[in-house]
């Protein structure tokens, strides 16, 4: 039997202050604030083992610690007006612990359900900070630790960040050592830098970056949608792939090496290249997630820095290679232009569609990789040669979604013991099932194809 109890995390004395949002605070708070009941897709869930087993006091001083580390934690969004948004960073609060105590064998069941729970619901972003946590305790003991965050308050990255401080903390640090070891960008900060003659002039060159590519760019990257008439039926459900790929988590790195390219830009280039062959269109344009965190105090920070570039590779079916090593500095091109004020850009954008000028930008790609985790930590390499390996290559299709506004395409590339996945979830108007198993085969074949030739 599973009993609940609620315990909170007392905050006193915190750094606190208000002012504008970040860029991206206000990109991704304009996004969920839209969603309403679908907001929850974009949670950040958690569900990790305590291992070993620790006080429920003790758990509950480590992250206290972390709220004291990170402003973004303990901040809240105010409206301001019609274009404005304020963070407010609360020096003192409360934090609710949903506490779950049974059978410590249940714990992991136990554990996901909370999960869904506390994942599965939207934030108030007015009222509530945005974390929350959950216990499943046995004897005293928590044995797994349950997070569910906003969007608003981190990304990926920030969320890989935060995992990384808690390691920490449990290890012996507090908040004061690794402020003093690694200071962190706080948003109250990014805000004044943003708000800056510089920051103004660099939003003003990404919106000029972005408005250019976009009226240069195809008006339409796959030619011969595969279902068009299902193009105005509001209530299709957008299919979901995930292709986990040993092959292409050995190949990757082999041909990165020999192009002198990042694994990430292999990946992109190779995306680019069978999207280029696929449609009909020489030219492709993706909206690529970029985490934002070139400088150190960035890369500290758990917060919403991530921004869309907006990528656009020209005469991409040419050639695999070519393609892959043109990706890397037209991808560094767009990623200086990947931090802008969104709202601004959004409206900017909206003429030019409304002109019919603007290129087909509904394509997605997100490498959602943490460099410090890779598919081989713990897991034993394959020994198996590549032309072997991809036989063991796993397609499924985990779910459908609703539509999604300016949606063709968007794929995730992750981490997983021992491969690689490429997860893509597209509108069936534009690909549909098979078109999306082109797409992700294609992908991994181009990879696993020129490591092969580089000796199997």
């Amino acid at each position: 039997m599973t009993t609940a109890e609620e315990r909170t995390i007392r905050l006193d004395s915190a750094r606190a202050g208000r002012g504008p949002a970040t860029w991206g605070q206000r990109a991704i708070w304009g996004v969920v604030t839209r969603l309403g009941d679908d907001a929850p897709r974009y949670n950040l869930p958690v569900h990790l083992p305590v291992s070993p087993p620790r006080p429920v006091d003790r758990v509950l001083a480590d992250l206290t610690e972390l709220l004291l580390l990170h402003d973004s934690l303990h901040t809240r969004f105010l409206p301001d007006g019609e274009d404005g948004l304020e963070q407010v960073v609360d020096g003192s609060g409360e934090l609710p612990v949903e506490v779950r105590t049974g059978p410590a064998e249940r714990s992991a069941e136990d554990g996901a359900a909370l999960l869904g729970e506390l994942a599965g619901r939207p934030f108030d972003h007015t009222r509530e900070w945005p974390l929350r946590v959950g216990l499943i305790e046995s004897g005293g003991l928590v044995h797994r630790l349950v997070l569910a965050g906003a969007h608003t308050g981190m990304d990926y990255w920030g969320l890989g960040r935060l995992l990384r401080d808690l390691e920490s903390v449990q290890a012996g640090e507090t908040a004061a050592s690794l402020r003093a070891s690694r200071p962190a960008l706080q948003p109250l900060e990014a805000a004044e830098v943003q708000a800056s003659p510089l920051g103004r002039r660099r939003d003003e060159a990404a919106r000029r970056h972005w408005i250019e590519q976009l009226t240069a760019g195809p008006r339409r990257i796959v030619r011969e949608p595969a279902a068009p008439e299902l193009a105005d039926d509001p209530d299709r459900g957008f299919p979901n792939a995930l292709l986990r790929s040993p092959a292409l988590a050995v190949a990757v790195g082999r041909v990165a090496a020999e192009l002198e390219v990042s694994d990430a830009a292999v990946l992109l280039g190779a995306a680019s290249h069978q999207l280029a062959r696929m449609s009909g269109s020489g030219d492709v344009l993706f909206q690529v997630v970029v985490g934002n965190r070139f400088q150190p105090a960035a890369a500290a920070s758990v917060s919403t820095v991530a921004q869309e570039a907006l990528f656009r590779l020209t005469d991409a079916d040419r050639d695999f290679e070519d393609a892959v090593r043109r990706t890397r500095s037209v991808a560094f091109g767009a990623f200086r232009h990947a931090a802008y004020d969104k709202w601004a850009l959004d409206r900017e954008v909206a003429l030019l569609v409304e002109k019919g000028e603007a290129a087909d930008h509904s394509y997605w790609w997100n490498d959602t990789r943490d460099p410090g985790v890779g598919p081989f930590d713990g897991v034993e390499r394959p020994k198996a040669p590549l032309s072997e390996l991809i036989g063991r290559t796993e397609l499924s299709w985990p779910t459908e979604f609703p539509a999604r506004r300016n949606v063709s395409a968007a794929v995730d590339v992750l981490t997983a013991p021992g491969a690689l996945d490429l997860a893509m979830t597209a509108d069936p108007a534009v690909l549909d099932r098979a078109g999306m198993e082109r797409f992700l085969r294609g992908v991994e074949r181009l990879v696993v194809a020129e490591a092969i030739a580089l000796g199997d």
